[in-house]
């Protein structure tokens, strides 16, 4: 698939150019958060200079980008990060757009300047795939678990660590707001193992969105326009969660939800950039049950800072 482009960068309206890419993937039927399973860690894209995954609305643009050009290589940088390090994109390379907000203060004048109003000023920056640079050291793909996180235990360790009420039984999967609880059916019901993982990390979820956690619920009933919200940000984050701890993509979506997802993102360019932004948010709020991944993103931390790199890969939020 093509990447539908602005006259010049000066002239882009970043919002309507990403939601265009990721509009023409579900059109040709590809979902773009979502990882095969072989690519286990390796599918979740990382600045190469600090070793920090990207996040929110980027983790879709370079996730898309390396499942259409540049495959199991999940390593990007900046031209400027890649100088640093003493290589070198190649001539004639283009770079991948990237976005991050800047937040910014403005006075009321008409209230004698005293009165302080912050904005949210939508920036963009470029970045490149490991193969578009010389010099930089092959990729060595780690072993999936090699890290406590990627091991077979991790999904359980969540589970039992979040507390939320699991019921197994029946045909089907959901989580209730009413009971506040999880059905799950029995392990014997999916064709994997994997499938069974993807399904229980879904409904996980839905209950990390739900009132008592996260809070980002609109009530909508089953099959109406919020409930199909709730979905694809929910279907983001259990795609963010299951590459993170090396479990593919294995769950079903109807037509009738795709088509949803779509009509949202042509009527709203700013709507992938909300629902990617919640999707972080799920994410983060279920991996942190992993009590080995949070003391690795704590030491993370402490080692980089909250905005290290020049590339600004934090959670690029709706303005």
């Amino acid at each position: 698939m093509g990447f539908r482009k602005s006259a010049s960068v000066s002239q882009r309206d970043h919002y309507q150019d990403i939601t265009n890419q990721i509009v023409e993937a579900l059109e040709e039927g590809i979902i773009p958060w979502r990882r095969e399973w072989d690519q286990g860690a390796c599918g979740v894209p990382m600045n190469v200079t600090t070793g920090k995954a990207y996040r929110g609305i980027n983790h879709l643009v370079l996730g898309l980008a390396q499942a259409v050009r540049f495959k199991d290589d999940p390593r990007w940088c900046s031209y400027r990060q890649a100088q640093a390090k003493g290589w070198q994109v190649r001539k004639g390379e283009r770079g991948t757009m990237i976005v991050f907000f800047k937040r910014i203060e403005k006075r009321d004048q008409a209230k004698g300047g005293d009165e302080p109003r912050f904005y949210q000023l939508l920036k963009c920056s470029t970045v490149f795939h490991a193969s578009q640079i010389e010099g930089i050291p092959d990729y060595i793909r780690p072993e999936l678990g090699a890290v406590a996180w990627q091991r077979p235990d991790a999904l359980d360790i969540i589970m039992a660590n979040s507390k939320a009420v699991i019921r197994t039984g029946g045909a089907q999967a959901f989580y209730s707001p009413a009971t506040d609880h999880i059905q799950l059916p029995p392990t014997g019901a999916f064709s994997s193992a994997e499938g069974f993982a993807h399904v229980a990390v879904h409904e996980l979820g839905h209950w990390a969105f739900a009132k008592p956690r996260l809070d980002l619920t609109k009530n909508g009933t089953f099959g109406s326009v919020s409930y199909a919200a709730e979905e694809l940000r929910v279907d983001i984050a259990a795609s963010m969660v299951c590459s993170t701890i090396g479990i593919g993509t294995d769950i079903e979506n109807t037509a009738a939800y795709v088509q949803n997802w779509l009509q949202r993102l042509k009527d709203d360019k700013r709507e992938i950039f909300r629902a990617a932004a919640d999707a972080q948010r799920i994410a983060d709020f279920i991996l942190n049950f992993h009590p080995e991944y949070r003391a690795h993103l704590a030491a993370a931390e402490a080692d980089t800072g909250p905005d290290a790199g020049d590339d600004h890969h934090e959670l690029a939020e709706a303005a």
